[in-house]
């Protein structure tokens, strides 16, 4: 999971070209001359007062409040903008452009600084230190740095990144598909609405899909007498929690870095409450492969694989696993659906790929590609600056907090033409087609990060979607009614409702 400061543009804004002066337009270019270098406080960005600087952009009724990084700030100042931090935060540099992200980014890739939620960090690195961990042992991927995350991720990087064993997962997935499916046509209403929340259904798809996964069985999510105090249902709302709860405590002003206030202590109580959770998955699933009278004969999953190693990097790993693939996976998922529903035509032809039953699905590919890049889950990748760069005129030093908001990027015209369409077809059509997607910069649609800090996660987020998407289709001709749907920005681009779905049965 790749996370940065806020979303950079709300669905709403999604229909909106991006526009851009020629001298703009010629400061976009990466220069490594360095007799007109400017400072990187002279980048430009929010006007500030004295004390409290930009802070009044980001209090109630600011221009920032709602949406901490908007088309706004592109347009009115390039494609480079400086928001400085408060309240003990960092400040933080935002590229709007794909050449200089791409210069920082390859820069970056022998042993780059991805900060997560500083509030994340925290939480681990106490909360393990109370367990009695050594300094140099594993938190997770989401929060170690330097040597310790090199070691944690050559560990796992053979067993999650290996298609042979992600592959393992088809069948099972696919039967969580279509359980979901049955669950769906089970809880429809007489007008072909699901009843309760829909993101809450998306979310129990989310989390029955990962959990076969990282922990080797199924959660039985989909059970209709689920009791609301089970685990996991519990687990659903305490990565929901989080990320909300995160938010507000890392990306808006807090004061949590200097005494605990109530918005840290309700975080730290929810991170643990996460790790006791998983916890209890892992054990249980622990128990159930002792428990086995007879070793199946079938190559092992990833969690079994992984105790094998080292068994406190396996419950670490499902931990992270459980805690960032389900709202992921399920705010993808919904605007997939959302952006087929109101392209018929697109889901027509999904559809008859799908039926057609051959192996390889191009088209259903380039499907969840095309959502990706209008409705991405997370607006960006952050690093850490670990030397110094020269980027669009400005001298960037070594530890700057810098945002490569590929949101903002995937969406201009420039990259992608008539990018508030939803055309699958711009990834799987021929090269001299000005659509293809190939005519964009590589580092203009990037929804996975790049190099050895890129998404550890990426081959199974895949193929969950895939299989749902493609069992959904078959099953459903998906509609959408009312207004459009919008997005809510945070520390994930979440979907809001309401939900105006329909799902008629398709006619075989």
């Amino acid at each position: 999971m790749q996370t940065v400061r806020r979303s950079v543009l709300t669905l709403a804004t999604v229909s909106k070209k991006f526009t851009r002066s020629v001298a703009v337009n010629s400061a976009s270019v990466v220069t490594n001359d360095e007799s007109n270098l400017k400072s990187w406080k002279e980048i430009p960005g929010p006007s500030s007062l004295p004390i409290i600087g930009q802070l009044l952009h980001f209090l109630p009724r600011g221009s920032l409040h709602e949406n901490f990084v908007t088309t706004v700030l592109y347009d009115q100042y390039g494609p480079i903008v400086k928001i400085d931090g408060f309240f003990g935060s960092p400040s933080i540099v935002l590229l709007f452009d794909a050449e200089a992200s791409a210069q920082i980014l390859r820069g970056e890739n022998w042993m780059p600084i991805r900060t997560s939620f500083q509030s994340l960090d925290y939480f681990r690195q106490n909360f393990y230190k109370r367990r009695g961990a050594a300094p140099d042992e594993p938190t997770g991927l989401i929060s170690d740095q330097g040597d310790v995350w090199k070691k944690f991720r050559s560990t796992v990087n053979p067993i999650l990144l290996q298609p042979k064993t992600i592959k393992l997962y088809t069948n099972s997935l696919t039967e969580v598909a279509e359980d979901m499916v049955k669950r769906m046509r089970s809880i429809r209403n007489e007008n072909n609405m699901l009843n309760g929340n829909f993101d809450f259904e998306m979310n129990l798809w989310a989390l029955e899909s990962i959990g076969v996964v990282a922990l080797g069985g199924r959660l039985n999510c989909f059970d209709p007498n689920l009791p609301q105090d089970s685990p996991a249902r519990k687990l659903i709302q305490t990565v929901h929690d989080i990320f909300t709860t995160a938010d507000r405590l890392d990306f808006k002003p807090n004061l949590w870095r200097y005494f605990s206030t109530p918005t840290f202590k309700k975080a730290m109580k929810l991170y643990e409450d996460q790790i006791n959770i998983s916890e209890y998955f892992v054990a249980k699933a622990i128990k159930e492969f002792k428990s086995k009278s007879q070793r199946s004969t079938e190559e092992k999953g990833v969690l079994e694989k992984l105790l094998e190693i080292n068994e406190k990097v396996a419950v670490i790993m499902a931990s992270d696993m459980l805690f960032a693939g389900v709202d992921t996976a399920s705010n993808t998922m919904t605007g997939t659906l959302y952006l087929l529903a109101k392209n018929p035509d697109k889901q027509k032809k999904l559809r008859e790929e799908i039926l057609s039953e051959k192996e390889k699905r191009p088209y259903l590919k380039a499907c969840i590609k095309e959502s990706m890049r209008m409705m991405p889950v997370v607006a960006g990748n952050l690093r850490v600056t670990t030397k110094e760069y020269n980027i669009l005129g400005y001298k960037i030093p070594k530890g700057t907090h810098v945002s490569f908001v590929h949101q903002a990027l995937s969406n201009m015209e420039k990259h992608f033409p008539e990018p508030e369409k939803y055309i699958p077809e711009r990834w799987i059509t021929e090269k001299t087609d000005p659509l293809f997607h190939g005519n964009a910069h590589p580092f203009a649609w990037n929804p996975f990060g790049f190099g050895v800090r890129m998404c550890i996660g990426r081959r199974i987020a895949e193929l969950e979607i895939e299989t749902f998407l493609a069992k959904v289709i078959e099953n459903f001709e998906v509609e959408w009614f009312g207004p459009p749907l919008q997005t809510r920005p945070s520390s994930l681009n979440y979907t809001a409702g309401p939900y105006n779905f329909i799902f008629k049965d398709v006619k075989k």
